[in-house]
């Protein structure tokens, strides 16, 4: 299960807002890639795109969220939240299957 903040939820509705997307066709996709300082890389995405067949659908907090299957093995039990600091805003993934993860945040290892 992945799961999303209220915090989060709302910035997305807004981005989704700002850039004019239809709200009720929009899903976010989150993902994981190789890469990054510390072997995966987060990604999320907006996209009009529906479920495919090889994705999971989530919905929380009126946002549907799809995850495909291998990037879903890394991120069950992911919580996105959404920090705006004086550090930086942005979002930030809490996930226990991370057995470290960069600096930065933006990447992890399993």
């Amino acid at each position: 299960m992945i799961t999303l903040s209220e915090t989060a939820a709302k910035e997305i509705k807004s981005i989704i807002s700002d850039q004019g997307l239809a709200g009720n066709e929009t899903r976010l996709r989150v993902g994981v890639k190789g890469g990054g300082c510390s072997g995966f890389t987060y990604m999320l995405d907006l996209t009009e795109e529906p479920k495919g067949e090889m994705d999971e659908e989530i919905e929380a907090h009126g946002i549907k969220i799809l995850c495909d299957m291998k990037s879903f093995l890394y991120l069950s039990g992911v919580e996105i939240d959404f920090k705006d600091e004086v550090m930086g805003r942005g979002f930030v993934f809490k996930n226990p299957n991370a057995t470290s993860t960069c600096g930065c945040g933006s990447s992890f290892q399993a």
